[in-house]
Order: C-alpha cells, then structure tokens, then sequence
C-alpha cells in the first residue's frame, strides 16, 4: 500500500465524505475546476482529456414516449455545454444508443467524449457487442468502452481469463475506442478485486465507475473503499447514481442539487446522471453551475441528516437487491 492511499484514508476518515476535491486541488494531485458558462469542466483522470463533471446518462434518455423529445433532450444538453456521455449496450435493448446515434448526427458526435459499455464475458461476445454499439451509435470509434457490470466475485477473473481483454486490446487498435474502463454497482470489495487483477496482470484501466451519493458514504461505501485507490492509481473517477435512483430526492433525504453537489465534491472527474425530461436536465446545469466544494459542517449535516437511511440498505437497492443486475435476469448478454 502506497503512503499516498494512507493518507488518503486519513483524510477520508478526517472528512466523513471522502477524499475532497478541494484537498485534491490544493496537494496538487488534481487540476483546478474550471467553470465555463453554466457548466463545470474537470480532466478525465490522468488522460488528460477535458470533460464535463455532470455526464449525461444513457439509460434515462430512452425514457420519453417520443423519440424527437430523446434526441432533443441530448442535443440540448450538449448545446448547454455537457461533452461526456453515457450508454450501453444493454440499455433497452439496443433502443438507447439508437437514440443517441441519432442525435449526434449533423456534427454533434464531434462535440462529445462518448462513453458505451459491454456485458460480454468471452473475446468474441466482447468484440461483436463493440460492433453493435458503433453501429448503433453511428460513430467508428468510442472515446470510452467500459466492462459493464463487475457484480460478481468472478466479473474481473473472467475480464482477464476468458477474452474480453483481448477484444478490447485489439479493437483500441483497430481504432474502435480510445480508451477502457469497468463499471460496477454491487460493492466496493468487487471493483476492489478488479483493481488487484488489473494490477496483477500488468493493465491499467483508464476509469471506473461506481455509485456514489449521500447514502453511499455510509454503507458498503465505494466512496470510502475504491475512490482513495483510484486517485492513487491514477485512474480517473466516474460517479453514477448520485440521488441513489431517484430514492434520495424522493423521501426528501435531501434535494437533488445537494446529490449532485455531494457527487461533485469527491474526486469524481464526471457524476453522470439521468436526465429523462427538461426540469431534470435543468437541476444538472443548476448545479454545475452553483457548485462550490462543501464545508466540513456542510458534508456533516448532509450525512447527519441520511445516516439512519443510509445504514438500512435499502435505498440503495442496486446494491442490496438484484433488481438492477441486468446481466443476472439475462445472462444470454455475457455471451
């Protein structure tokens, strides 16, 4: 263990909430905010690539009835200044990226770091699933293809023992994607073991991505267990699930800008979250737009306030149900 992630620990324990972005800042281990219009802007981990630290997320834009809503949801978000977004393969069936496509046709796919997953766990599910998101996504590359779904104890054995890594390798130099991350909603001690065999097999990941919200920082907390190595291992920190699906806003833990602000206070490069109509989108740019890093007795408050929520579990359902563990009701998507 590097004295760093000690450190980091310390500062975690010392901060109830995490490593803080201003700490980061100020050691010089992160680059400053940098605001522009009604949108914050952060560097994707050691990459260097500069996004937006709200990131729109794929799975919501497939909500609305009509399709011109979708298409025009994204492509006001992007008109308003958020670069990074968010899909997968799965999601509805192929329908999201479909939309998304879509909507970055006419020079918006230029503006954009687009970011899809994948569920497959052997080479050849792993390199046809890359092929349908492209096609579907009417790109010829992806910035960002993330192993989707590490809920398993066996998700990172299967990354490096039975091909996806080989299929990922070879489309990064086909020039299919640019760069390879994992995502995972389960627990920190799975995406804690994605890190271990990535370390032992010599890979590095360029990101992952984890819940992180308000209830998260006090229950099986990704916040407190995977963040402090990522920012150690230079591996940029993409947040999902800031208002914990919806749950936290609606029981009034807490409103859904002080979710995003909460997000946005850890090292998180980009907090993606869904934005499935107008006012939801509008609360993302509010609180990119108002986001300042939180005092010690702000985060204290905010973790007072959820604490009891937060030890129940079930909030957090995604992590203590299998509700949202689309790969386990089909498992036909791992291949």
């Amino acid at each position: 263990m590097h004295d760093h992630d000690h450190l980091g620990r310390r500062e975690f324990l010392g901060t109830v909430g995490g490593l803080s972005i201003a700490t980061l800042i100020s050691q010089g281990l992160f680059a400053a905010d940098e605001h522009q219009g009604d949108m914050l802007y952060r560097k994707l981990g050691p990459t260097g690539e500069r996004v937006s630290a709200i990131g729109l997320g794929g799975y919501h834009i497939g909500i609305p009835q009509e399709e011109q809503e979708s298409i025009r949801l994204i492509r006001s978000a992007i008109d308003r200044g958020i670069n990074f977004l968010d899909n997968s393969w799965d999601y509805m069936d192929g329908k999201c990226e479909v939309l998304m496509g879509k909507a970055l046709r006419d020079g918006y796919r230029q503006k954009v770091f687009l970011m899809t997953k994948f569920d497959g766990r052997t080479k050849a599910a792993t390199a046809k699933q890359i092929d349908e998101s492209l096609q579907r996504l009417q790109t010829d590359h992806v910035d960002l293809m993330q192993y989707h779904e590490v809920i398993r104890m066996e998700d990172p054995d299967r990354f490096f023992n039975e091909g996806p890594v080989e299929a990922l390798l070879e489309a990064k130099k086909a020039g299919k994607l640019r760069y390879v991350g994992f995502t995972g909603h389960k627990d920190p001690y799975i995406h804690n073991r994605m890190l271990e065999a990535a370390q032992a097999h010599n890979f590095h990941f360029d990101t992952a991505q984890m819940p992180l919200n308000i209830l998260d920082a006090q229950f099986r907390s990704f916040a407190r267990d995977v963040v402090p190595k990522l920012v150690d291992q230079g591996i940029a920190v993409l947040g999902m699930k800031p208002m914990a699906a919806g749950s936290i806003p609606r029981n009034n833990f807490a409103t859904g800008v002080e979710c995003l602000h909460y997000a946005l206070n850890l090292p998180t490069s980009v907090v993606i979250t869904g934005c499935n109509d107008q006012h939801l989108l509008d609360q993302a740019f509010e609180a990119a737009r108002t986001f300042k890093p939180l005092t010690q007795s702000e985060l204290s408050a905010l973790l007072a306030k959820t604490r009891e929520a937060a030890l129940s579990g079930k909030y957090e359902g995604f992590k203590t149900t299998s509700r949202q563990d689309g790969t386990s009701r089909n498992p036909q998507w791992m291949g």
